[in-house]
């Protein structure tokens, strides 16, 4: 029997249980993209709360991104120094920590939003060369790996979905065209890099000519040949793909199980789980051994503490959502919550 708390291998790393944490918006740095206490204190909560594995919200890899006022930032002065101070604090709880790194929006000068096919060879070249310096960046600041966002409509995922890229060079067409950027890159963070090294995919667009899960395989086992080490699995935010109550309903858990079967690399399940139960349940009738969660630790950075004691914990949040439109790290639900007015008296 699997159980969440496992201590377990995640390729070559060795996790205190199957939970990965995944983050969203980092709202309490400064203006300037320093680290605060607050932020110490978030993670040092998650990390001795039993998480198996840590990836922090993301790394906006461009200033000018749609996203970058609320995210990390790579290129602030002390962002070395401050994530080893991060890192460190992390690995005192033997966790290990991935960077996430991705961007929404490519512009140039005064071209803004540019599609895959508008994109020059030497704006590709640009796009890897940045994420490469990032990932190097990474590597000296200690993190142990870091996760490229293929997924969730980032610029990448355009890039690499036949709906969206319509480029009739070697960067587009088939699929190995279309991920070569990607793999381009990946080859020389490999070459000068410790990283472990994830990739984020969707398992279906769900939109017409997009990506399917037959696709997603296609492109999860070519990121694998070309030295990939481990993918998270995960699912664009519609109507039709929310959580399910009854896992046997829930395409993503299906889809994940399906790539699992095809390559040989560890594989995460993502996907608003927030219940102690379900969640073992996904472990024991499938061959997945991985789940990671978002939200669960922006409404509580602590709760696997009670989740080891009950055996039979619910996650506080409600996928209300208020903590991505907001674009903060922060509960806007827990203040009005019967438990808290509870304590309060």
């Amino acid at each position: 029997m699997k159980d969440l708390f496992d201590f377990c291998e995640f390729g070559e790393l060795k996790l205190n249980s199957r939970i990965v944490r995944t983050g969203l918006f980092e709202s309490e740095r400064e203006s300037a993209g320093n680290l605060t206490p607050e932020i110490y204190n978030r993670y040092e909560n998650i990390a001795a709360s039993g998480v198996g594995l840590i990836i922090t919200e993301l790394f906006s890899l461009y200033p000018r991104d749609v996203f970058s006022k609320n995210s990390h930032t790579v290129n602030y002065t002390r962002f070395v120094r401050e994530a080893k101070d991060l890192t460190d604090l992390v690995h005192v709880y033997d966790v290990p920590i991935f960077a996430q790194l991705g961007f929404v929006h490519f512009n140039k000068r005064t071209e803004q939003n540019l599609k895959p096919e508008e994109l020059t060879i030497e704006d590709i070249r640009k796009i890897q060369t940045d994420h490469i310096i990032a990932a190097q960046k990474m590597d000296f600041a200690g993190f142990d790996g870091i996760q490229l966002a293929l997924g969730n409509g980032y610029f990448l995922s355009r890039f690499i979905s036949p709906a969206s890229n319509l480029r009739e060079d070697n960067y587009g067409g088939n699929t190995l065209n279309r991920l070569r950027m990607v793999l381009e890159l990946i080859k020389v963070m490999k070459q000068n890099t410790k990283l472990h090294i994830n990739c984020r995919l969707n398992a279906f667009d769900g939109t017409e000519d997009g990506m399917t899960l037959e696709e997603t395989i296609k492109i999860a086992k070519l990121l694998e040949k070309h030295g990939v080490d481990s993918l998270q699995i995960t699912q664009p935010i519609i109507p039709q793909f929310q959580e399910y109550e009854n896992d046997e309903k829930n395409p993503l858990t299906d889809a994940t199980e399906k790539i699992i079967n095809e390559v040989s690399i560890p594989v995460i399940l993502g996907g608003r789980l927030r219940k102690q139960n379900q969640i073992n349940n996904i472990l024991n009738s499938t061959d997945i051994d991985f789940v990671s969660m978002q939200k669960p630790f922006v409404a509580d950075p602590s709760f696997l503490v009670d989740w080891r004691i009950e055996g039979n914990g619910v996650s506080f949040c409600q996928n209300c959502y208020n903590c991505i439109s907001k674009r903060t790290s922060t509960c806007h639900l827990k203040p009005c919550s019967p438990e808290y007015y509870n304590k309060s008296d």
